[in-house]
């Protein structure tokens, strides 16, 4: 694996890792506030932040 590819592939982790736990988060609040987590789910992918 070539080092551009290596590069490649940490900051694709690191995007999913960031994403992931972005979406923990929302899903704790949603559960706090009473929204359904579909409802917090579908709102992420409106606004962009996939």
């Amino acid at each position: 694996m070539s080092t551009q590819d290596q590069a490649r592939a940490i900051v694709n982790r690191h995007q999913h890792t960031i994403k992931n736990r972005e979406q923990s988060v929302l899903s704790r609040i949603a559960a706090e506030v009473g929204v359904s987590d579909d409802a917090v789910r579908n709102q992420s992918r409106t606004v962009g932040m996939s």
